[in-house]
């Protein structure tokens, strides 16, 4: 293989296509040895262009080799003598298959590839749905669809995901957060392997004859070090991986709904290609916003960036400056597990604290906004949060030291599924629970897949290696769970009819607007008297809906004993009366028909919440 070549355009990171050649552009220092590697796919010939030492800027090396034609190779970067993928692909060639056994443990197998879609985004336009009206569901694409018959013949793909929508759609999700979707090696390579060697670097590859190692693991999650420019190749049978996740957003966007991103940032990743990598994902796949996971992250430099201000960002920690500033379209979202550790230890009876319960339900920025969620992928499901009182990782191959001891979880009686009746009902109403907590919750509700099912990973409470039944999400429940599915439709509804749940600014708990009653009040044995003494787990929130513009009043009754409990209704005004309209201890949740209250008290059963509407 000979071409020309000149010095290159040193403003642009990855493999540029110009109509005359490609032009390569990547990190390494003067002193180093580097080499542009192709590799032919017609003959499967590969070939070698050495970079020419005078080719640098700083700690940059490009080159224009003239006459490539992109569709007719693949490519890779020596440096050194060491082969590595472009940090900057927009397509990683080798991980086709999910799981391929023959490349396991070769790192330097796969090659960076040419993206050579072209996609009609059409009048794709980006929902851009406000704090207020948001339901997150995360999911991972393949375990997502690889269990029932939801993904056909494209299990485990963007496609199934696709089909998919309608279903989230009608749940109430509007906003839909991606396990990482970009390219990942999901073989687990140990240490202690010997690695086979791979190819001497000439015309021809040498024929390696070692015997490769078992399979031992498959990292199902991805948060590892990945390559931030190129969609999964395995999540698509398609031989456009462009193509299909393009074609997913779009659909996203047709039905008003977000695509949330997570991406995993190890601290050895330069913070410029962390930054480029979020404007491309923006510009070229049209993504909404990004969970930014990692270490040394540029929180401060992405939440300024100007491409990148209309992208919703959730991180664990957010400088608070930040989340004070006045944008003009917040997008700035607090995210993590301070919501679940409350909510469970007052469902399951550990270390009971009912003040920070009612902080957490009540917990809100004026210009950022709060991720609320009971479950998620790294800990137990939400089934298992009342099915298992210890994590069963045995599977995992670590002896079950690995994932969280910290779970708050109870197994109501019987370590695991049961056939007894009245533990099953205990463990689906405090499935309702769990989901009505979330769901009234001032901040952003988040369903973690398959919670609204029932869906169990048999007491694992850290399957990033389980694919298989353990980590897929099973659609069998659908019918044994139906009546929850209900509910989830339905407390999302009620969310979304009654805009004092969800303000979007933090509750003053006074009545700075002089109607007669305060935004948010608390309530318990007597009306308008707080006690949060240590052992309290009962207390009801009267909300004004005059607030939010609305003339109902909301009053929710949460009872965290074991026994039945009274709490004090507000008086209302006289054109008024009180109406439950949903009791988690009723196995539909929401009645078929509204109750008067006339009453001044409400009798609320053991571990049980109620809603009543002043109307």
């Amino acid at each position: 293989m000979k071409y020309n070549v000149r010095e290159g355009d040193y403003r642009t990171m990855g493999a540029v296509v110009h109509s005359d050649g490609v032009v390569f552009t990547f990190e390494g220092r003067k002193e180093q040895k580097c080499s542009i590697v192709l590799y032919e796919k017609k003959t499967g010939k590969i070939g070698k262009i050495p970079v020419p030492d005078t080719y640098y800027v700083g700690a940059l090396r490009s080159i224009m080799v003239m006459g490539i034609e992109p569709a007719s190779f693949d490519y890779n970067f020596e440096i050194d003598g060491k082969v590595m993928t472009d940090p900057y692909a927009r397509r990683i060639v080798g991980r086709e298959k999910w799981g391929e056994k023959e490349r396991f443990g070769m790192d330097y197998q796969v090659k960076s590839g040419f993206s050579t879609d072209v996609f009609d985004w059409e009048e794709d336009v980006a929902p851009e749905i406000a704090k207020k009206d948001m339901v997150m569901y995360k999911l991972h694409v393949r375990n997502f669809t690889m269990e029932g018959s939801n993904g056909g013949a494209r299990k485990g793909t963007f496609e199934a995901v696709e089909n998919r929508i309608g279903y989230l759609r009608d749940m109430g999700v509007t906003t839909v957060e991606f396990m990482p979707f970009y390219e990942f090696e999901e073989l687990m390579i140990p240490e202690t392997c010997e690695l086979p060697d791979y190819v001497t670097w000439k015309e021809e590859q040498k024929t390696d004859t070692k015997k490769l190692p078992e399979v031992e693991k498959i990292n199902c999650w991805g948060y590892t070090e990945g390559n931030y420019f190129a969609p999964k190749t395995a999540f698509t049978k398609s031989r456009q991986p462009e193509h299909a996740l393009k074609s997913l957003i779009k659909a996203l966007h047709k039905n008003d709904m977000e695509c949330i991103m997570e991406i995993y940032f190890p601290d050895t990743i330069n913070q410029n290609l962390m930054l480029e990598a979020l404007r491309f994902w923006v510009m070229e796949y049209h993504v909404d916003g990004f969970r930014l996971m990692g270490a040394n992250l540029p929180i401060r430099a992405m939440a300024q960036d100007l491409i990148l201000c209309r992208s919703k960002l959730f991180a664990d920690t957010i400088p608070e400056d930040l989340l004070e500033q006045d944008y003009a379209y917040p997008h700035l979202f607090v995210y993590r597990d301070e919501f679940y550790y409350p909510l469970r230890k007052m469902l399951n009876h550990k270390e009971i604290c009912l003040t920070d319960f009612v902080n957490q339900m009540r917990k809100q920025k004026k210009y950022a906004g709060f991720v609320n969620y009971a479950a998620s992928n790294d800990g137990f499901t939400l089934a298992d949060v009342f099915m298992y009182s210890e994590k069963h990782n045995e599977a995992n191959g670590e002896n079950n030291a690995d994932g969280n001891d910290w779970n708050y979880s109870d197994n109501y009686g019987i370590e695991g599924p049961t056939r007894k009746k009245y533990i099953e009902s205990l463990r689906k109403k405090q499935l309702r629970n769990a989901i009505t907590a979330v769901f009234l919750a001032q901040g952003i509700p988040l369903l973690a897949a398959g919670d609204e099912i029932g869906n169990s990973q048999r007491g694992n409470n850290n399957a990033y290696c389980q694919d298989n039944a353990v980590g897929w999400v099973n659609w069998k429940n659908d019918k044994k769970y139906a009546s929850l599915q209900q509910f989830v439709k339905k407390m999302a509804a009620f969310r979304k009819a009654h805009p004092v749940l969800r303000m979007e600014e933090p509750m003053r708990m006074n009545d700075y607007k002089g109607l007669g009653y305060p935004d948010l009040s608390f309530h318990c044995d007597s009306a308008w008297t707080v006690g949060f003494s240590p052992n309290r787990q009962s207390v009801g929130m009267l909300y004004c809906g005059l607030y939010a513009d609305c003339e109902e009043m909301i009053y929710v009754a949460y009872n965290f004993h074991t026994g039945k409990q009274f709490l004090a209704l507000p008086k209302l005004p006289k054109s008024k009366k009180w109406y439950k309209v949903m009791d988690t201890g009723n196995e539909n949740g929401f009645l078929e028909k509204e109750m008067i209250m006339d009453a001044v008290q409400v009798e609320i059963a053991g571990m049980s919440i109620q809603i009543l509407i002043g109307k």
